[in-house]
C-alpha cells in the first residue's frame, strides 16, 4: 500500500522538529519541511505532496493563504492546519477553503495520526476539541434534528459514496426525488450550493448519522 507523501511547515523550530521527529518515528513518509509560508508553498508546488501539515500563521504566507493559492491553482495537496488560535472566524475560513484537517497545537500529538488517516482516505478531520470550544457540535446536532428520516437515510448513503442513481435504486424512489431531497438537506444544513459540499459534510459527520 502506497504511503502518502507529507510535507510539514512551522516557523517555530522546536515545534517543527518535534512534529517531524514524531511522524518519522511513526513511519510516515515525510518528504520535506519548511520554516515559513513561502518555503511551504514552494515545497508543495515542487514536490506535489499528498498532504501538507502547516502552521496557520507563518512569515511571508499564512497556512490559510497557502490553502487559498492551492485552491486557486487547482493543486491536489490536501491541507491540514495546526493552530494555537481558537477564533471562530479562522475556523470558518478553513472550512470555506475546503481544508481537510484542522487541529489545535495543544492536542496535535494525540490527534494528528487520526487526522492523517482520515485525510488520506479523503475524509475531512476538524478537531473535536475546537468544535467543543466553539459550540459547533450543538449547532450541528440542531441542524440534524431538522432532517426527516428519509433525508437522514439519504445523507448516510451520501457519506458512503453512493451516487444519486444508486440512492434512487436502493430506496426505490426516482432520481429527481433524490435530487430534491439533496437540495432540501443542503438548505437545512445551511451549506453552500457548490460541488461536493454535501459529501464533505456527510463524511465529516458520518458518526452522527444513525
Amino acid at each position: 500500500m502506497k504511503k502518502d507523501t507529507i510535507i510539514i511547515a512551522d516557523d517555530h523550530p522546536l515545534l517543527l522538529k518535534g512534529l517531524n521527529d514524531f511522524l518519522v518515528e511513526k513511519k510516515y513518509n515525510i518528504i520535506g519541511s519548511g520554516n515559513n509560508g513561502r518555503e511551504a508553498y514552494n515545497l508543495i508546488t515542487k514536490l506535489n505532496p499528498d498532504i501538507a501539515i502547516l502552521d496557520i500563521q507563518m512569515p511571508f504566507m499564512s497556512g490559510l493563504e497557502i490553502a487559498q493559492k492551492c485552491k486557486t491553482n487547482c493543486l491536489d495537496t490536501k491541507i491540514i492546519l495546526i493552530t494555537l488560535h481558537k477564533e471562530k472566524e479562522l475556523y470558518e475560513q478553513a472550512q470555506d477553503l475546503n481544508i481537510f484537517g484542522y487541529v489545535l497545537k495543544e492536542f496535535a500529538l494525540e490527534e494528528i495520526e487520526t487526522c492523517i488517516k482520515m485525510v488520506s482516505e479523503g475524509n475531512p478531520f476538524f478537531s473535536p476539541k475546537i468544535k467543543e470550544l466553539l459550540g459547533d457540535n450543538n449547532v450541528e446536532n440542531e441542524a440534524l434534528k431538522d432532517l426527516t428520516p428519509s433525508e437522514k437515510k439519504i445523507l448516510k448513503l451520501i457519506a458512503n459514496d453512493k451516487t444519486n442513481k444508486e440512492i434512487a435504486s436502493l430506496l426505490f424512489i426516482s432520481y429527481r426525488t433524490v435530487e430534491k431531497h439533496r437540495s432540501n438537506i443542503i438548505s437545512k444544513l445551511a451549506l453552500e450550493h457548490k460541488t461536493n459540499s454535501l459529501l464533505i459534510w456527510a463524511k465529516e459527520h458520518h458518526d452522527k448519522l444513525i
